[in-house]
């Protein structure tokens, strides 16, 4: 079964000149569960605006995207919210840590948008990422591959299907980043959630078997427009 499938979508913004710059423009994409994938693409191909069309953070101008079987697009702003926090982890680029909240905090914060805040499961995230001693430390006590290892307890928090990571490990060394890479797949497999992550690194793509350019299923970077 797919756990997300995409069809026909389009997502265009205003130029500074008035016209329309087409971002996406994608005929069909999909990934089925418990799956892990990658898409590559350099900076400024789409890869975020990808993911937050998947997460229902953007709303997509044409088309449909079905997330365990239910349209986005048809939702109303609340339903997607309440959709996206029930099946979608969402680990971003820079985190997004709450800065005046402790570890333990954050991810039980997330989990306020799901069934409700549970301490003991939120510890039980923090030290399977290893952060067992940090439960109260504040994001700028931490180092950085700390705070991303909260960014991915809070995203698996409400046992999602889905996991999306927006260059996860871009702020971490090569040995840290491969670490991390590794810890975020088997956690995924772990708790059944399908995975899928966008990426330019190249060593991070390679440890993925189904890997596919954004530019391959994107018809609006095939036509060269600069994207986002």
């Amino acid at each position: 079964m797919k756990i997300l499938e995409m069809k026909n979508i389009k997502k265009s913004y205003r130029s500074p000149e008035g016209g329309t710059n087409d971002v996406i423009d994608i005929a069909e994409f999909s990934v089925d569960e418990g799956a892990q994938a990658a898409i590559a693409g350099e900076s400024g191909s789409g890869k975020t605006t990808f993911l937050n069309l998947i997460a229902g953070i953007l709303r997509a101008d044409e088309g449909s995207i079905s997330i365990a079987g239910r349209d986005m697009e048809t939702l109303t702003e609340g339903e997607r919210d309440l959709l996206r926090a029930s099946t979608i982890g969402y680990i971003f680029q820079t985190f997004n840590l709450l800065q005046g909240y402790t570890a333990i905090e954050n991810v039980m914060l997330g989990m306020m948008f799901g069934p409700g805040a549970d301490r003991a499961a939120a510890e039980s995230l923090l030290e399977r990422v290893g952060l067992e001693k940090h439960f109260n430390y504040l994001p700028r006590q931490m180092s950085v591959g700390q705070q991303q290892r909260v960014a991915v307890a809070r995203a698996l928090a409400n046992h999602p299907k889905l996991v999306l990571a927006d260059e996860p490990t871009g702020h971490l060394d090569h040995r840290r980043a491969m670490e991390s890479l590794k810890l975020i797949k088997d956690i995924c497999m772990e708790k059944g959630a399908a995975l899928l992550l966008v990426s330019h690194d190249r060593d991070v793509l390679s440890s993925f078997k189904s890997v596919k350019d954004l530019s391959s299923i994107n018809r609006a970077e095939k036509e060269g427009v600069q994207n986002v």
